[in-house]
């Protein structure tokens, strides 16, 4: 049976985005990824970070215009790294039948990382957008981060390479995500 897939999009916010390595690369593959999702029937879930520093109905806190979610999509407010964790993210993927989770956003290492995990583990298969996810600029204050290209092109290694017995796990440039029949080899790990 072919996947039912949802692309979410992981706090793409006004403040995340100001402080986004690539920002505008990354925005504009988002944006051309979810208006071929939305032509293609594939729900388009915007999940947003509330926190002491996006303040729900701040600008900060607003998604960024190219991304803002269309009148009837499902919003999820998180207040976690976990996009699932006290949210009803789950009930919203479940609702619509979804299989397959495509994963873009903010920051790699944090949200996108847990939230993709998280998904493997409540049985979802996972697309990973190479070039789809993004993490902050880093400074001199920042010097025990790997740099930002080095952190993004790890985290597009690890799912290229990660198993989890019994789920699809593939990476993709935003541009190669078949939005419509399955893919013919899927990256399978065995258990």
């Amino acid at each position: 049976m072919p996947p039912t897939t949802a692309l979410l999009v992981i706090d793409m916010q006004n403040t995340t985005v100001a402080m986004a390595h690539r920002a505008a690369e990354t925005v504009a593959a988002i944006a051309r990824l979810s208006e071929r999702a939305r032509a293609a029937g594939v729900p388009v879930v915007t999940v947003r970070q509330q926190d002491a520093g996006m303040v729900p109905g701040t600008e900060g806190w607003r998604v960024v215009p190219e991304l803002a979610p269309r009148e009837g999509e499902p919003v999820v407010d998180k207040t976690t790294p976990d996009s699932f964790l006290g949210t009803d993210l789950d009930a919203v993927l479940t609702a619509r039948g979804v299989t397959e989770v495509i994963v873009t956003g903010f920051a790699t290492e944090v949200c996108v990382d847990t939230t993709a995990r998280q998904a493997l583990s409540r049985g979802y298969d996972l697309v990973v957008v190479a070039d789809g996810h993004t993490t902050s600029v880093r400074t001199g204050a920042d010097t025990d981060l790997v740099p930002a290209d080095r952190s993004i092109a790890q985290y597009n290694a690890i799912y290229r390479t990660i198993g989890w017995p019994g789920r699809r796990i593939r990476v993709r440039a935003a541009a190669d995500v078949d939005l419509g029949a399955p893919e013919g080899a899927r990256n399978v790990r065995p258990a």
